[in-house]
């Protein structure tokens, strides 16, 4: 775009204030450019906490200042990031007291790929990374509900295409909960009605969806407030968003996902055939087990009716009897084998035990002497000094004596 403004003429005469320059530079920007479009690659972005996002455009020849208000950026789907290539629209402008002129952004797309998929994108790879889709916390589907809450717009296909498929099934008593899904706070309505489910509790399955549509008709069920509102139900949440090809971040929390609506009505309930079909063949393989058993107690009846012992019962109880003396007469005989050996192992320990008694040998004429009063005893006599103490033990009493002359081996011959 080629500005039309021509320069303010300054004349040699008039001295300017800086504040005078930076004004009149402003207002020739932001004339010659009320409207643009700027393509660049985002570098040193900052979502300040006043909600109000700075960032740079940049390409390899230059760089331009952004700044993106809060009221502007509030219905940003995706999360700018450095590095991302972005188109941005809104106009120039100059802030005054940096001197440094911006853009002032009003609209911001990414390069290559729409914005909601850019969003979508983003919030699949955060939410995996917490483990939000971990099939570690699916919780199984009841095989046969008896009470399932619909969370879905009551003028829409899928409540309407639930109800026909369930017609020629499984009976289920269905609880419509009406909730917007598209549009401006559809999304906080589905959260807060499975939260509100969960609440009331008596519900085994909860089935949340909607009929088909496009990117930005089906986008409530791509809202963190859903995926988070799915992952936290205690009941098993079903989920049937749009086509078969439609693939919501609802669907990657839920526990189980349904390709349809009506697809959905199939799983929660079977239909009559296959629970007929089911009982029939439970039927007969029970009926079979039955025959089976039957056919096996017969034969034991049989054999136990001419057995010996069932003609002849009197006879039973006389060989039990003679058993049972046997086996009397068989353990007071072990008894008494076992009494005698362990006489004769206690007899031959006190032997031992008497032979070797210390206090044995002083029955014989020996004695003990030890060196001083209750000392060690004395066994060579080269460990004695003359003059020491020693204590003689007789088998009978005790004497103290004193040591004369210490008289060594080789010498007492």
């Amino acid at each position: 775009m080629r500005s039309t403004i021509r320069p303010l003429p300054l004349p040699e005469e008039r001295v300017y204030t800086v504040g005078e320059i930076t004004s009149a530079v402003k207002v020739l920007i932001e004339e010659g450019y009320p409207s643009l479009w700027v393509e660049g690659e985002i570098s040193n972005f900052t979502h300040h906490s006043s909600g109000h996002m700075y960032f740079s455009l940049k390409d390899e020849k230059a760089q331009l200042r952004a700044v993106f208000f809060r009221g502007e950026n509030r219905l940003l789907r995706f999360r700018p990031e450095d590095g991302m290539k972005v188109r941005a629209h809104g106009s120039l402008t100059v802030y005054e007291k940096s001197g440094q002129y911006q853009l002032l952004v009003r609209r911001l797309t990414p390069v290559g790929v729409g914005e909601l998929e850019m969003a979508f994108r983003q919030l699949v790879e955060r939410l995996e990374k917490e483990g939000l889709f971990d099939a570690s916390r699916k919780k199984p589907l009841p095989r046969f509900p008896r009470r399932v809450a619909v969370v879905t717009s009551p003028t829409g296909a899928a409540i309407h295409d639930i109800v026909r498929v369930l017609g020629g099934r499984f009976p289920v008593e269905l609880l419509l909960y009406p909730v917007r899904v598209q549009g401006e706070g559809a999304a906080e309505e589905i959260a807060a009605a499975i939260d509100r489910l969960n609440g009331a509790g008596g519900f085994d399955l909860l089935l949340v969806g909607r009929g088909g549509g496009s990117l930005e008709d089906l986008w409530a069920f791509n809202e963190e407030i859903v995926a988070r509102a799915i992952a936290r139900s205690r009941i098993p949440v079903l989920s049937a968003v749009g086509h078969e090809i439609d693939v919501t971040i609802a669907d990657l929390a839920a526990d189980v996902r349904a390709a349809t609506p009506s697809s959905a009505a199939e799983m929660l309930a079977p239909a009559r055939g296959e629970i007929e079909e089911l009982l029939c063949t439970r039927r007969e393989r029970l009926a079979a087990r039955m025959r089976d058993l039957l056919r096996f107690w017969k034969e034991r009846v049989r054999r136990f009716r001419e057995s010996r012992s069932l003609g002849r019962p009197e006879s039973l109880v006389r060989e039990s009897a003679q058993r049972l003396d046997d086996l009397s007469r068989r353990m007071e005989r072990a008894e008494s084998v076992f009494l005698a050996s362990l006489r004769e192992r206690l007899a031959g320990s006190a032997a031992t035990l008497r032979a070797l008694d210390p206090h044995g040998v002083l029955d014989r004429g020996y004695c003990i002497c030890r060196a001083g009063e209750g000392g060690r005893a004395v066994t060579d006599a080269a460990a004695l000094a003359a003059g020491e103490l020693l204590e003689i033990r007789f088998r009978r009493g005790r004497a103290e004596a004193r040591t004369e002359k210490v008289i060594p081996e080789a010498e007492g011959g």
